[in-house]
């Protein structure tokens, strides 16, 4: 009789770790579609935003040679959409660096939009900073969300993650021009 219960026991104990090793590599997976969606929404915010950079550079609001910097820094950060993580984010900070100084404040963005062919231009350009960090956001709770499952010490022992790359987190200096965010 007294084998008997061990023997449920030990099948009680059995089903209870399998349930949770089944529900853990669930959640893994579901973490890793997430940092995949989300990494892919930064990807287009990011073009969006470079493609806006470039409109602006080309529509003749700015000096010439504003408009060459401005172009070369959307032109670079587009171009290193295919590069690493660390080349990238160092592109698309600069063209925020850019960014901000070609509209350094809301008297500056006011002059531009009154010069501007499309006077949304501007409008469109604030929205998709505020998408950038957001997007960017997103991804790096993700990230972090992911690696703290990743540490538990069952999950690395029994492999839980199979052979998916350790997620790195997208790091960047993506704020929006003040004169942007001041309406």
């Amino acid at each position: 009789m007294g084998a008997w219960w061990w023997a449920v026991g030990a099948l009680v104990v059995l089903l209870v770790v399998g349930l949770y090793l089944s529900m853990t590599a669930g959640r893994l997976d579901r973490l890793h579609r997430r940092i995949d969606t989300s990494l892919h929404a930064l990807d287009t915010q990011l073009l969006r935003r470079s493609a806006q950079a470039l409109d602006m550079a080309a529509s003749g609001v700015y000096d010439p040679a504003t408009a060459v910097v401005l172009a070369d820094s959307a032109h670079g950060a587009r171009a290193a959409s295919d590069d690493d993580v660390v080349s990238r984010g160092l592109a698309e900070s600069d063209l925020t660096r850019v960014l901000l100084e070609a509209i350094p404040d809301a008297q500056e963005a006011d002059e531009l939009r009154e010069a501007a062919p499309d006077p949304t231009m501007l409008d469109d350009l604030r929205g998709t900073c505020v998408r950038v960090q957001l997007s960017r956001r997103f991804h790096n709770d993700a990230v972090r969300a992911c690696r703290q499952v990743r540490r538990q010490r069952l999950v690395r022992w029994l492999h839980l993650a199979g052979h998916t790359p350790w997620p790195e987190t997208v790091e960047m200096d993506d704020t929006p021009p003040p004169g942007l965010t001041a309406r």
